[in-house]
């Protein structure tokens, strides 16, 4: 199962991107790992050239609000409405509370948001449900 995963916008934090990668391969996914400072285009791009059921967003530097913007809407524009969109990380500045941080990737067109001490074994799981669900109405 291949997913997309990598660092949106000037964001160039690397180190809990390549745990993520070992962290997914290990958990019996493909991992299509873009790095660091990873476009919109970018993402969806790699998503349409493998397949992927899956992007998964990390922002580290508090400006994943502004990078995330608009990206559900080009996943669609791209023919992919079906995949599952995550993100996670600190993707505010300041501190807000993570509910509200939630709410407003939600309506951004998230699936899930993660905050920076996510448990991954859950994070696995559900993306593996969330896939599944999906494949169900694809």
């Amino acid at each position: 199962m291949n997913i997309v995963l990598g660092v949106i916008g000037s964001d160039c934090h690397s180190v809990g991107n390549k745990i993520l990668e070992a962290f997914f391969g290990e958990a019996g996914f493909h991992v299509v790992n873009l790095g660091v400072m990873v476009t919109q285009e970018e993402f969806i791009d790699a998503a349409v050239e493998s397949d992927a059921k899956a992007i998964l967003v990390s922002s580290l530097y508090g400006h994943g609000e502004i990078d995330c913007e608009g990206l559900r809407q080009k996943c669609i524009e791209r023919g992919l409405e079906d995949v599952v969109l995550y993100v996670g990380g600190n993707l505010v500045v300041g501190k807000t509370p993570f509910d509200e941080i939630e709410r407003k990737f939600k309506a951004m067109g998230f699936d899930r948001i993660f905050p920076p001490n996510a448990d991954l074994n859950q994070a696995a799981e559900d993306l593996r449900t969330d896939i599944a669900a999906r494949g169900a109405h694809a």
